[in-house]
């Protein structure tokens, strides 16, 4: 089912993108056609129709320009500070073990962000063309939130990604899909009323991708379940879920009122983050939260939810106790310092405007 629903979104993407390029090579020639017309028309003498050629010729124009605009809305580059092999060999191995019991190819690259995730990003070596390229996003928060087997279950899960639905041209077929979602955004919302169609499109494409998304990421369990274990697999999203909810919903609101409270105090969120986590989370209300109703209440839509990703793993949810040593103790303790440095001082820049992307609405 997924192979299927995948592959019709792929080619209602890519028919969708050659048909956005056919409008914007016509509206150009009817724009170029329109300018003709146009000379022509002062030449005779016609003031009207020069206007109406001159009027003509600057909307086609405009909608061929706004039409560009969506369909050059490539991949954007990975965010996040590169990490040489040279500076985590430990953790090398262990991607390098996980691929090859996944079956796939090695990550090319990897970075370090500032979002309790890790991803698995593929993207085009010469833009449009050449070899799919794979890069791996891992968050700093979110290796101070597992043990590292449990950071390794997260791994397997994103090589499952790969292993099930990136291999060949399935990585072309998910770009295609995400680059179809891209100029949909930006089309949307300058639709005229006469073009319904298109808005209906927009919001079934919108409906079947997030459908696929949370198919893709119970297949991405089951592979991930084979490589590490459903226990293994089971516990680490309950512990994952329960400290981005504590993050989210403590650490960073806990942040935020210190630096509102004292602005000249040196809040480094990064840096005591090791500690926040290991000290906070064991005093929080979600950390012995069997029913999982906290870290609930928002749920992803990109994700299915906890208890059914559980439920395909037949696992249940229960209080865990608290696993000895961080993922980012163990495999980048000499690493630590400098990017908390890094990340501090990004902090530092983005809590200058009104609101940090990390702080949720109901922190204020």
């Amino acid at each position: 089912m997924r192979a299927r629903l995948a592959r019709r979104l792929a080619l209602a993407s890519l028919a969708c993108l050659l048909a956005l390029l056919g409008l914007i090579l016509s509206l150009a020639a009817l724009a170029l056609a329109a300018a003709s017309a146009s000379w022509t028309a002062i030449d005779q003498g016609q003031p009207l129709h020069t206007v109406a050629w001159v009027g003509l010729g600057l909307a086609s124009l405009g909608s061929a320009i706004a039409g560009l605009r969506a369909l050059l809305r490539l991949a954007p580059q990975p965010a996040g500070i590169r990490l040489p092999r040279a500076a985590a060999e430990d953790f090398f191995r262990l991607l390098d073990d996980l691929a090859w019991r996944a079956g796939v190819e090695p990550v090319e690259q990897v970075r370090i962000t500032d979002e309790i995730n890790a991803a698995i990003v593929q993207r085009p070596s010469l833009g449009l063309m050449g070899a799919m390229r794979t890069e791996l996003l891992i968050g700093l928060p979110l290796v101070h939130s597992l043990s590292p087997a449990q950071f390794a279950a997260v791994l397997a899960h994103e090589f499952g990604h790969m292993a099930a639905q990136r291999q060949g041209w399935c990585g072309w077929g998910g770009y295609l899909r995400a680059w179809w979602m891209r100029a949909l955004d930006a089309l949307l919302p300058g639709i005229p009323r006469g073009l319904p169609w298109l808005a209906r499109h927009g919001e079934r494409f919108c409906r079947d991708m997030l459908r696929l998304a949370r198919i893709e990421e119970l297949e991405a369990d089951a592979v991930a379940a084979r490589l590490v274990g459903p226990a293994l697999l089971g516990e680490t999203l309950v512990e994952l879920s329960r400290k981005a909810h504590f993050l989210q919903h403590d650490y960073w609101p806990r942040v935020q009122a210190l630096r509102t409270l004292d602005a000249a105090s040196v809040v480094r969120p990064f840096r005591e983050m090791g500690h926040g986590v290991a000290a906070g989370f064991s005093h929080a209300a979600v950390a012995a939260d069997p029913e999982l109703r906290a870290s609930e209440v928002r749920a992803d839509p990109f994700h299915p939810s906890l208890r059914r990703r559980l439920s395909a793993l037949r696992m249940r949810a229960a209080a865990l106790p608290a696993a000895s040593g961080s993922a980012a103790e163990h495999f980048f303790a000499g690493l630590l310092p400098s990017l908390a440095w890094i990340f501090d001082r990004a902090w530092w820049e983005a809590s200058r405007s009104p609101r940090h992307p990390m702080t949720p609405p109901d922190a204020h």
